[in-house]
């Protein structure tokens, strides 16, 4: 049942949402993490991914999965061509040939454990024990972060998924866990759009935003047209137009748009890796 309650409101909001085949040669498969829920990312997306294909003449199809981790799942089973994604900069998933080519010029995320602001849970180490929301294993900002910084303090927690970070925040308002792991942009928005207040236990150092990245079974002459598109949107008054209004659908600033980027823009990723418990690579 719930499986269907998705689909149906997927293409309620989607218009260009794909099958999980490649519906043709000229077709290209565009997989954003699920970083709200999945009408609002789609409600995001939808009319991004309809001015990329359109602005370059590459064909691309949104493909939005469930949970923030099914993204990951796409890519390791060669059902997507792009991504927005930042779940690929472990050593194993770097190994895959995947490119950086793009960012959304947001300001940094850093991973965050929250209460709300009427909590009796004052420190950290208050929360041993305790249940804490998670967007999803594979969350990077939401869950690898909070939890390896937990784990370096000896912290251990009760971990509750809620499948998007729109869903684990609202259990935690909800009283079904007492904290919730967040992406500081993401628990910002929500609690603006809901009237809620927290309070933040722990900061993380700062990550850029989410990568545009893709396969490297796109040829270069497509990536360079879709590359083209993106990064070029705020110059081009339509293209202003659809992210002013996608923004202003999930609560991002207006002039949050696409710029150049590289893999050497997401070095702190890595470098996480490095150190992380074994659970968290």
């Amino acid at each position: 049942m719930l499986r269907r309650l998705a689909a149906t409101a997927l293409s309620a909001f989607c218009a260009l949402c794909a099958s999980p085949t490649v519906a043709d040669d000229a077709t290209y498969r565009f997989s954003p993490v699920n970083q709200w829920d999945i009408n609002k990312t789609a409600a995001y997306w939808n009319p991004i991914i309809q001015y990329v294909s359109e602005k370059s003449g590459v064909k691309l199809q949104l493909k939005i999965g469930r949970t923030s981790a099914d993204t990951t799942s796409y890519v390791l089973t060669q059902e997507v061509e792009f991504v927005f994604s930042n779940h690929l900069f472990s050593p194993e998933r770097d190994a895959l040939g995947w490119k950086v080519f793009g960012r959304r010029n947001a300001p940094a995320l850093r991973g965050q454990i929250a209460v709300p602001a009427d909590s009796g849970l004052t420190r950290i180490e208050d929360l041993k024990g305790q249940e804490v929301a998670f967007a999803g294993p594979e969350a990077f900002i939401g869950y690898k972060v909070p939890s390896a910084y937990l784990q370096s303090k000896g912290i251990d927690v009760k971990s509750v998924f809620g499948g998007n970070q729109n869903a684990a925040i609202a259990q935690m308002f909800a009283g079904k866990a007492r904290a919730v792991g967040s992406n500081s942009m993401l628990i910002e928005g929500y609690a603006n759009r809901e009237n809620k207040k927290f309070r933040v236990l722990w900061t993380s150092e700062p990550y850029h935003d989410l990568a545009l990245m893709v396969s490297g079974r796109v040829p270069e002459k497509d990536l360079k047209a879709v590359a083209n598109a993106f990064l070029g949107m705020h110059k081009d008054a339509r293209g202003k137009e659809v992210l002013h209004k996608a923004s202003q659908e999930v609560g991002l600033d207006a002039d949050a748009y696409f710029i150049p980027a590289s893999g050497a823009d997401y070095a702190a990723y890595r470098k996480f890796y490095q150190s992380a418990p074994a659970g968290l690579r």
